[in-house]
């Protein structure tokens, strides 16, 4: 994975793509650089539009992103729905003891 970030880093900070500035990025950052990794890599990349790549990624995960957040909020509703209906449940219960005193 740490390949494919060099090149995003590469084609963000608009330097080229080659293997000279992948393993530099990898060395900087303290990986072990794997030469015939780099070659695939630049090999692999030339016919892709690595903006569009990045865009559609971005969408992609956008969704993803956001499911924990709806799961999160959704749960939350049911919770506030359970203490509702325990209340609720509550008052029946304090009414019905109520009543008895008086029946």
């Amino acid at each position: 994975m740490e390949y494919i970030y060099a090149a995003m880093i590469l084609h963000t900070t608009e330097q080229d793509i080659n293997e000279e500035n992948v393993t530099k990025i990898l060395e900087a950052a303290g990986a072990n650089v794997d030469d015939s990794r780099v070659k695939a890599l630049i090999a692999a990349l030339e016919d892709v539009d690595i903006e569009e790549a990045m865009e559609t990624t971005a969408m992609a995960a956008a969704p993803a992103a956001a499911a924990p957040v709806a799961e999160a909020a959704v749960e939350e509703e049911e919770e506030e729905e359970e203490e509702e209906e325990d209340e609720e449940q509550a008052a029946a219960a304090a009414t019905a003891g109520l009543g008895a005193l008086f029946g």
